[in-house]
């Protein structure tokens, strides 16, 4: 008995030395107290490099501080980590031993994960999130053809980067794990409003749909701006999707807005868009995927009446009739958005896209004055649609809804004056393609 009592306390204590002397790669704590013995610990001016392989990004944006037992800043402020592509589950500590804390975190190009996280002075609040991290690479040979533009985006970066914004946002520790099994799958494809936008003020429904869904599933979101179903295909984004589909992960399409713009033999609502469709919902199937389309938003365009014009011809029923065909799930986020705006009126519904006059935004000379895309207020109010709809068909996808008793009417849709979500600090005034 007394031999293995020896043996035990000996173990123990080679536990706790080796703890002491290896740093755990994957946790990182913040604060200028009194901390672990032998934890990765990151100082105020420790900014990331690819060398170190973490740190604090765009340390020019912000000013970080250190509490006692967490970093805070009085605006938003970057955390990044390398990692390779893939799945990886993010647990985060939040909250102040010496303040009250409010945060908001977002992740990569500015998927909304945590809204509105208090803390009371010393309490700790504790959050998982999952996300998707992905490269360009397709396969040893071929990778997505990126525009120039999104080049530099951090959904495609060689790492994880999480945005901490609110009133003295407050973070203790975060913890990255990659996740070695299949993880559900939600895939996005489509256009500017689908895509995660890099900068503010523009936003889409993709990266805000984010924060609704419980950290058991993850989106990965490859809408791009611009997009076509043909020039998704062209650019390898479908087949990168179908590369990484696995049986049950769910695929949601939502095209139209410039494929109504392709001109040319064999090209309209009722050839080319509907070939192409029934060719990503039979891939999607042969992968064991599960697809679901979106109808098109709706672009701002109002009668006299106060009426939605439609703009987009006659390429919402074909999707209807290629979803009747085939026995694909439809989201009317188009139907949807066309009472959202009107029940907001004229006026009222500018808030949701990105109408700012000159000089809102640092170096903005001009006025933006845009009636497709939406701000995050607006990019909301779409992600709470298609959420909705999600429940309206009854998937089986509506047991990853956090709130189970989650409603959404657009007929009566939110207000921009009970908006409280804040601004990303990254700014460009130049529209997205396809606008």
């Amino acid at each position: 008995m007394r031999t293995s009592l020896i043996a035990l306390c000996l173990a123990a204590m080679a536990f706790f030395s080796c703890t002491e002397q290896e740093k755990d790669p994957n946790t990182f704590y913040f604060g200028n107290g009194k901390l672990p013995a032998g934890v990765q610990t990151i100082a105020n001016n420790q900014s990331y490099s690819d060398s170190i392989g973490y740190g604090f990004d765009f340390l020019n944006i912000a000013q970080v501080k250190m509490d006692k037992n967490c970093c805070y800043s009085d605006q938003a402020f970057y955390f990044s980590v390398k990692a390779p592509e893939g799945i990886y589950k993010v647990d985060i500590t939040l909250g102040s031993q010496n303040h009250a804390s409010n945060t908001f975190v977002k992740a990569e190009s500015r998927r909304l994960m945590l809204s509105n996280i208090n803390a009371q002075k010393g309490e700790s609040v504790h959050k998982t999130i999952m996300l998707d991290i992905r490269t360009p690479k397709v396969n040893e040979n071929k990778s997505i053809i990126l525009k120039k533009r999104d080049m530099n985006n951090l959904d495609w970066d060689n790492r994880l980067t999480l945005e901490f914004g609110g009133k003295n946002p407050s973070v203790q520790a975060i913890k990255v794990t990659p996740i070695k099994v299949h993880v559900p799958t939600i895939f996005l494809s489509g256009n500017s409003t689908v895509t995660d936008q890099d900068h503010s003020p523009w936003a889409s429904w993709g990266q805000m749909i984010t924060q609704y869904l419980s950290p058991d599933i993850v989106v990965a979101n490859y809408a791009e701006s611009g997009s076509t179903l043909a020039a998704f295909k062209g650019v390898r984004r479908l087949e990168k999707v179908l590369n990484k589909m696995q049986p049950g992960d769910y695929f949601f399409i939502e095209f139209g807005h410039n494929d109504q713009k392709r001109k040319g033999e064999g090209i309209g609502p009722w050839t080319s868009f509907s070939d192409l469709l029934r060719e990503y919902i039979t891939k999607a199937r042969e992968k064991g995927g599960i697809p679901i389309l979106v109808t098109p938003t709706q672009r701002r365009s109002f009668n006299k009446e106060g009426i939605i014009q439609e703009t987009h011809g006659d390429y919402p029923d074909a999707m209807r009739a290629v979803g009747k065909e085939l026995n694909v799930p439809i989201i009317e986020v188009h139907i949807m958005t066309k009472q959202m705006y009107e029940a907001w009126g004229i006026e009222a519904s500018k808030k949701a896209f990105v109408q700012y006059p000159a000089h809102t935004f640092p170096g903005q000379d001009k006025e933006l004055k845009d009636n497709t895309h939406f701000n995050e207020f607006g990019a909301n109010e779409v992600a709470q649609c298609v959420i909705q709809g999600i429940i309206d068909l009854n998937l089986p996808l509506k047991k990853y809804i956090i709130n189970p008793d989650f409603s959404y009417d657009p007929t009566h849709p939110n207000l921009f004056t009970d908006w409280n979500v804040p601004m990303s600090p990254r700014f460009v005034s130049t529209k997205p393609a396809g606008n």
